[in-house]
């Protein structure tokens, strides 16, 4: 590997000049910020695109999931899964389906509300594992099953829950800037601690 130094007289700072060395590495520092938080908004039109670029990349983690050979590496892609779909979830729960309540049928509301907890049951159980237990790729790929239907049912061209909802009276794009700024709360608390179990909201489990 080649390092390439630039020295303060390249930069047009020598050493009569420190404040121009620094000038440089703070404009450099402000461009990278602004360019990190600009990111969002552009590569993401609304609410429906950012969305839908999180199933693009669950999907695409199944798939490392499903080729990946090791159980230590199958754990690592598990968890992950895992933790975008609860902030996936989350946010969409509490954002989002709120949001587009009176533009979506009201029986397709209900069920995203019960596919999530179905969804969410089988999550806190594969958390639950630690990657350990025969079972434990099954129910990652039956976890994957239900994602994949859940996404056709929201994806569905004309009459699913984000076709329902962009016909509806809603600000998508504002609703996209809530809806990255809740899911950055809650990547950071995933970095920092670790999410909680995934909170079921229309299905009630039997206490044991």
């Amino acid at each position: 590997m080649h390092r390439f130094i630039v020295t303060p007289d390249e930069l047009g700072a020598g050493p009569g000049n420190k404040q121009g060395v620094r000038d440089l590495l703070t404009q450099g520092s402000l461009a990278r910020d602004q360019e990190r938080f600009a990111m969002p908004q552009e590569q993401f039109t609304d609410a429906i695109a950012l969305l839908k670029a999180d199933h693009r990349k669950v999907e695409d983690l199944f798939g490392k999931f499903e080729k990946a050979s090791g159980s230590d590496r199958k754990w690592e892609i598990a968890q992950q899964i895992c933790n975008e779909l609860k902030i996936h979830a989350q946010i969409e729960e509490e954002i989002f389906y709120p949001a587009c309540e009176s533009a979506v049928e009201e029986d397709l509301y209900k069920e995203a509300f019960v596919e999530h907890d179905g969804a969410k049951v089988l999550i806190n159980d594969i958390v639950e594992t630690g990657g350990e237990g025969e079972f434990f790729e099954a129910k990652v790929q039956v976890l994957s099953e239900e994602i994949e239907h859940h996404v056709k049912e929201e994806e569905k061209p004309g009459e699913g829950f984000f076709a329902q909802a962009r016909d509806g009276d809603v600000d998508m794009v504002a609703l996209r800037d809530q809806l990255l700024a809740r899911k950055e709360e809650l990547m950071a608390q995933a970095e920092n601690g670790g999410l909680p179990p995934a909170q079921l909201t229309a299905v009630h489990e039997e206490p044991a």
